[in-house]
């Protein structure tokens, strides 16, 4: 093992030791699953000057590596169904407990939110969304108020100034038949520029896309032909509210292997076996802080950039926030990582200068420092080290 590789293993065990513990004695430890029996799958041809891209067909090249045993205890112990890690575009470990398997679905909340970056994105690549114009122009009962100046980005970026409060977040989730219409009907209480974690605000952006993209307004057909049927999320689904829009700021169930193909269409730049489903400027884009006030969040995207750092542990299912920090979000994770975060800690973690994917499902552990972003993420970097 060189140098970096040594420090970093050594930062790794320390951050281990102190946030992947505290379960209960009295939680279940599932034995893990053995790995499944490898199968081909067709890649990309090789050049001389790199090796070929893997991408999955209707199954993921399986090759097993790694030392799983301790996070997957932890894992189980957490309320996990699911862990999915592929790397250089082969499944390399996965395991299920709780309930979990390869093919059943578990709703992944605000991992939601960026499977809609991505169709934006796409609506940026063809011309159809310009990120800097007013939401306004899909959004006509914003247009001459004091909501016509919030553009695109604010909304992507969670500094749209749109009116927030728990409440609101109650009442939209558990009793609005018209998400859409309820999101963008709220008040505009500030101009925009300060970070907020705003489910409504990520669902004014149904209306954007419905406006702009789908000749029908239909969001879920949308995803459905530009996202889900092009990676062959055969096991995913997208929910509609009461009135039939998508719901784009959570509702999505999917599983951890799935949602790996989400994780690896990441880490290749936007590429997907042949062809740019998302560009690769807008990969960046999504994936770069868009706001001062919080360096870890991008385009409704977690990034591990430093900076001023604010979490969301109450929107994650907890009791209260972390104060805002200065730092990083994972200081024991390259600085290029980034991730789809849901409610109870569930994740997409990309970690493009590894090539690597690793995605967690399941229920909320039970407490915030449990299955972190950093322990998570720095706990599979861990268990793929060479000994």
């Amino acid at each position: 093992m060189d140098a970096s590789r040594v420090r970093r293993a050594a930062a790794v065990m320390a951050v281990l030791a102190l946030g992947l513990t505290g379960c209960s004695d009295e939680d279940p430890v599932p034995t893990p699953s053995p790995p499944a029996t490898p199968r081909s799958t067709p890649t990309a041809p090789a050049t001389s000057e790199e090796p070929a891209v893997v991408f999955p067909g209707t199954e993921w090249t399986e090759s097993p590596r790694g030392d799983w045993g301790g996070l997957d205890a932890d894992l189980a112990a957490a309320g996990s169904s699911c862990v999915a890690v592929v790397q250089d575009g082969e499944l390399v470990h996965e395991n299920y407990w709780n309930g979990g398997g390869p093919d059943v679905p578990v709703r992944t909340y605000s991992i939601t939110k960026s499977l809609t970056s991505l169709l934006v994105a796409m609506g940026v690549d063809e011309g159809a969304i310009a990120l800097d114009d007013p939401a306004s122009e899909q959004v006509d009962q914003w247009r001459g108020g004091p909501s016509a100046d919030v553009t695109v980005r604010d909304l992507l970026a969670q500094v749209s100034g749109r009116q927030w409060n728990e409440a609101i977040d109650r009442q939209l989730i558990r009793d609005v038949t018209d998400q859409t219409g309820f999101a963008v009907g709220l008040a505009q209480a500030r101009e925009p520029g300060e970070w907020v974690y705003d489910n409504a605000g990520s669902q004014v952006l149904e209306r954007v896309l419905a406006e702009s993209m789908t000749p029908g307004g239909d969001v879920v057909d949308l995803a459905q032909e530009r996202l889900l049927d092009p990676l062959g999320m055969d096991d995913t689904s997208w929910a509609r509210d009461g009135a039939g829009h998508a719901t784009t700021y959570s509702g999505v169930t999917s599983t951890c292997r799935d949602l790996a193909r989400v994780g690896h269409l990441m880490a290749s730049d936007g590429q997907w076996d042949g062809g740019q489903l998302v560009s690769s400027p807008m990969v960046t884009e999504a994936t770069t802080p868009a706001t001062e006030s919080n360096a870890a969040y991008g385009l409704l995207w977690w990034t591990n950039a430093a900076g001023r750092i604010v979490e969301a542990r109450r929107q994650a299912g907890f009791d209260t926030d972390a104060a805002p920090y200065e730092g990083r979000l994972a200081p024991n994770v390259p600085a290029d990582a980034f991730w789809a975060f849901g409610y109870g800690n569930q994740y997409i973690a990309v970690v493009p200068s590894e090539n690597l994917v690793a995605v967690r499902l399941g229920r909320r552990p039970a407490t915030p420092d449990q299955v972190t972003f950093d322990t998570f993420s720095a706990g599979v970097l861990q268990a793929l080290e060479p000994t």
